[in-house]
């Protein structure tokens, strides 16, 4: 029999074994009226997978789900496929990749997407959350593919098809040009690769979509009545005396949140605000206006300056993998912004890579709650600023700055945290 893929005709997930087919030589068949909704939920579907998801494989040997699982699948039926690299570590590195495009890409993708299609509820914390990811992960991506047309060696791979799929559910329903701009590599891979004969032969002509899905409008709750019967089995009682009654948001009001104790030194000079802003809109003349401003501003009996050094560099072998460490470790940060501004470095041209940070925290010591909460603060060297050491002055400099070299090493990646 020949191999069957079962989903609808759009499903990205399914033009992953359509394109590595196209590339492979073998023939599969979309199966004929597919309805989603009901094909996927009848006993003969079921059994292919109880969980009735989409796409799932028909083979001669027995069924296969899961888009990737499927996608191999099909690759393997060919004898040294290209798709899977020339060695060992081309394979490797074609498996990291998928892994990436799936972790990191897809899944991102679909927590932005999905809750303003109302397919989940839409909370704008979680929304956030993963724009922030999403962000971190097409950086990664950029840095890799500005030297790279592909991700694993110079021809198309099992890992270009699988990131291009996800990547076309993003580019058409959600990824905007003014998001995807500041990744311009890439913005050139995925149109590269949308434009193979063997991508647009499944996919047809990729377009962009022009602007992201508004968030779903909660229909108004329905007032809640009391049955009938409540009322006639209910014995009539003595009205209450009004002065008795206690209003409702008086039972409900929140006790007030203690205060941080942040919030309770002595008033600072420094007006942590004015420097974020000083630092953001600061474009030209950095030193002599945004580090110049810094020095006027800082505060040093009110706030306090420390390097931070990861003590595991040996562990950074991969750029994208190091870098989106780092950025997690700023998503965690976010409890104590009210209170600190941050740089961190990924410093060196090759593995391993080293994390370098500077931070200014309110107060004389690292905020306490921002030890005990941060898990990842104890995996850095903590070290105070000397002041009065000009070299260590000079390093905050170049920190705030980016300056590149910074310390004779080639600058990978800064983020700052503001």
């Amino acid at each position: 029999m020949a191999l069957v893929l079962h989903a609808g005709s759009g499903n990205k997930n399914a033009f992953k074994t359509l394109i590595a087919a196209e590339y492979s030589g073998v023939k599969v068949e979309l199966a004929k009226d597919f309805q989603m909704g009901v094909s996927n939920k009848t006993p003969q579907f079921l059994k292919m997978n109880p969980i009735g998801k989409v796409p799932v494989l028909e083979t001669p040997d027995g069924a296969v789900f899961e888009s990737n699982a499927i996608a191999r699948y099909v690759t393997r039926l060919k004898a040294d496929n290209p798709l899977y690299g020339s060695s060992l570590i081309d394979y490797a590195h074609i498996e990291q990749w998928m892994d990436f495009a799936t972790t990191e890409v897809d899944a991102n993708t679909g927590k932005w997407l999905y809750p303003r299609m109302g397919f989940y509820p839409y909370a704008a914390v979680t929304e956030e959350s993963a724009i922030a990811a999403l962000k971190r992960a097409f950086g990664s991506l950029n840095t890799h593919l500005a030297s790279n047309t592909f991700l694993v060696g110079h021809s198309v791979t099992l890992a270009d098809i699988v990131l291009t799929c996800n990547l076309y559910l993003g580019f058409s329903r959600i990824l905007t040009k003014s998001f995807t701009s500041e990744f311009p590599h890439v913005e050139r891979y995925f149109w590269t690769m949308v434009n193979q004969p063997n991508f647009k032969k499944i996919i047809g002509d990729a377009k962009q979509t022009e602007a992201v899905p508004p968030v779903p409008k909660k229909a108004a709750p329905a007032k809640e009545q009391k049955p009938k019967e409540a009322k006639k089995e209910a014995p009539k009682e003595a009205p209450k005396p009004k002065v008795a009654e206690k209003p409702a948001e008086e039972e409900e009001a929140p006790k007030p949140k203690p205060k941080n104790p942040l919030d309770l030194l002595p008033p600072s000079k420094m007006i942590l605000d004015d420097w974020k802003r000083l630092y953001s809109n600061t474009k030209t003349n950095f030193r002599e206006v945004a580090i110049k401003g810094f020095w006027d501003m800082y505060d040093p009996e009110g706030y306090s300056l420390w390097f931070c050094d990861y003590k595991y560099n040996d562990e950074n072998t991969v750029s994208f993998v190091t870098m989106n460490k780092v950025g997690g470790f700023l998503q965690r940060m976010d409890l104590c912004r009210k209170y600190a501004f941050g740089k961190m470095l990924v410093v060196g041209s090759e593995p391993p890579f080293k994390v370098k940070g500077l931070w200014l925290f309110r107060g004389s010591e690292i905020p306490k709650f921002v030890m005990d909460e941060v898990y990842d603060m104890e995996l850095y060297e903590w070290t105070k600023v000397d002041l009065s050491d000009e070299a260590q002055k000079e390093r905050v400099n170049a920190m705030i700055e980016d300056q590149e070299p910074f310390e004779g090493e080639a600058l990978l990646d800064a983020k700052c945290f503001k």
